[in-house]
């Protein structure tokens, strides 16, 4: 039997999969790592972890298949994260950590991008709307400032995948997938696959200090000895570029193709939304994420918002010792008993739909999609001394939702509009969550079999690279399954509705108290003269 291996590089997990050719999961196995939070704002891993982990996982799930399936497996592919950037020597070992996405110290730098640049090309060109600092230039630029030996001595600027890649083929190659958020491609058609010369002058590097540029689903090389050792596999199996993530994710929700009528979530650790399109330039608001698809040809839409299912994470750390404790007990004693997230999801569910009033703003780590607001703070606003614990559980579910609404609003408006919601990541196990969900957003929300897209999606990809697919529709009907179907329920429609007013009003009338630490001049971290870059004219 033909095995096919996925590998989602994740902000605090890996993920490895092993698929048969007819789409069983066979295997799958997690391996979680914590970010560090050296201060404030600030999100970095040893990208050693990466490797460790993606190591740890693949081994993991193939000892899961039986003995021997390691020889037959047929082609791995990699997906990861965008934005985090790994500075590496020329051996490919990190002289620096890993400055994950959701790191926002390069404020300062984003902002000086920002006035070198007219925000109409920078979005014609990397599908960027807003200038912040989780985009990889931002970081590099924050590097070249504030510590230029690490600055100088990184041979190349590579992202999660690639660092994973070149331990994989010990090639140094990324894909436009994974790349594009960076503000450093090229995405429209006619410059797909190239870096943006005007921004690599402004941040200060050239194209030699990054990996060279493949397509998502190409075969990036064989498995070398080293790599093939450490994972138990053969010498010189396929290894293919997955793409990011979200576009991995949406081709293993089968969302990909022109008119498709499916807008895909990921509920991990950031929420994102996925809806499929041909055109780079088809939102005239420029206010849609436009990334590279994992499918071939086309493109997506994907807002992001920085803390999804990490704001229930950090509920449960700070406020859900009891459940934790439960949980653990049940894993010790060998019941088998409900997770943590599970009894906080049960507790949840105790209190009405509303919340009673209260409303989070779950904004831990900067808002971005729709609102770009890096400095936005988290806001529970409604307590009474009515309100229990059970309430506040609900309000970061129902927060959430309400995070989700807002950006399908976004998608619509730039004419992606679903007409059912294709739920992945994490989220997609709760049914509770599920359900709140439709309930807010009104629509249909559907879960697949195997919940983690990303990893389902690697694996299609490197059948069809590989030729065991002819083509991603063909392994989009042998792989994709559909799950559990969600209708919205209309008796808590209005209570939604009224809820997400006060979501959205308690944002905006916010946003000024956000934004106010961000009115300061403009500081340059070079002694080049301010110059505006218009296409055409760097």
């Amino acid at each position: 039997m033909t095995l096919l291996i996925g590998l989602d590089i994740g902000t605090t997990a890996v993920k490895a999969g092993v698929f048969d050719a007819a789409g069983r999961q066979l295997a799958a196995v997690g391996c979680e790592y914590a970010l560090l939070h050296p201060a404030p704002d600030r999100a970095e891993l040893d990208p050693r972890t990466y490797w460790t982990a993606a190591v740890t996982a693949v081994r993991g799930a193939l000892a899961a298949c039986g003995a021997g399936a390691g020889a037959r497996v047929a082609a791995l592919a990699v997906s990861s994260q965008g934005e985090t950037v790994i500075p590496v020597d020329a051996r490919g070992g990190p002289v620096g950590p890993a400055l994950v996405w959701l790191d926002n110290r390069a404020v300062d730098e984003a902002r000086e991008l920002g006035s070198r640049f007219d925000p109409s090309t920078v979005y014609a060109v990397t599908g960027v709307p807003d200038m912040n600092p989780t985009w990889s230039a931002c970081k590099i630029a924050w590097w070249r400032r504030h510590e230029p030996s690490v600055f100088a001595a990184a041979a190349r600027f590579l992202w999660v995948s690639d660092f994973v890649l070149h331990r994989l083929t010990g090639r140094f190659v990324t894909d436009g997938g994974v790349a594009c958020t960076s503000l450093l491609v090229d995405i429209r058609p006619g410059g797909s696959g190239a870096w943006w010369a005007p921004m690599l002058d402004a941040v200060g590097i050239d194209a030699s200090r990054l990996p060279d540029l493949a397509r998502p689903g190409d075969v990036v090389g064989g498995l070398s000895a080293d790599a093939a050792e450490a994972l138990g596999l053969p010498v010189g199996v396929p290894v293919v570029a997955g793409g990011m993530d979200q576009g991995a994710g949406a081709v293993g929700v089968g969302n990909f193709g022109a008119g498709a009528d499916v807008i895909s979530e990921s509920t991990g650790g950031a929420l994102t939304i996925q809806a499929s399109v041909l055109r780079a330039d088809g939102d005239p608001t420029r206010q849609t994420p436009v990334y590279i698809h994992s499918a071939p040809g086309a493109y997506l839409y994907c807002p992001v918002c920085n803390t999804g299912g990490m704001a229930f994470t950090w509920f449960r750390d700070q406020f859900g010792a009891d459940e934790v404790a439960r949980a653990a007990a049940s894993a010790a004693a060998g019941t088998g008993g409900p997770s943590a997230y599970d009894l906080l999801t049960a507790l949840a569910a105790t209190a009405p739909a509303g919340s009673d009033g209260v409303i989070l703003l779950p904004h831990l780590a900067g808002a971005f999609s729709p609102e770009y607001v890096a400095e936005a703070r988290g806001v529970l606003y409604g307590l009474t001394l009515h309100h229990t614990r059970a309430h506040v559980a609900r309000a970061v579910l129902e927060s959430v939702a309400f995070m989700l609404r807002r950006n399908l609003e976004l998608v619509a408006s730039a004419g992606a509009r679903g007409t059912e919601i294709r739920s992945h990541g994490g989220g997609a196990r709760s049914a509770f969550w599920n359900q709140v969900k439709a309930d807010v957003c009104g629509l249909p929300v559907v879960t697949m079999d195997g919940e983690d897209a990303a990893v389902r999606g690697d694996a299609m990809l490197a059948g069809v690279a590989t030729g065991i697919h002819p083509d991603l529709a063909s392994a989009a009907a042998a792989m994709i399954a559909p799950g559990r179907r969600f209708e919205p329920n209309p008796a808590n429609r209005a209570v939604y509705d009224d809820a997400y007013a006060t979501y959205v009003s308690l944002f905006d009338a916010l946003r000024p108290v956000f934004e106010r630490g961000v009115r300061q001049p403009v500081r340059h971290f070079d002694q080049h003269p301010v110059k505006h870059h218009e296409e055409g004219h760097p």
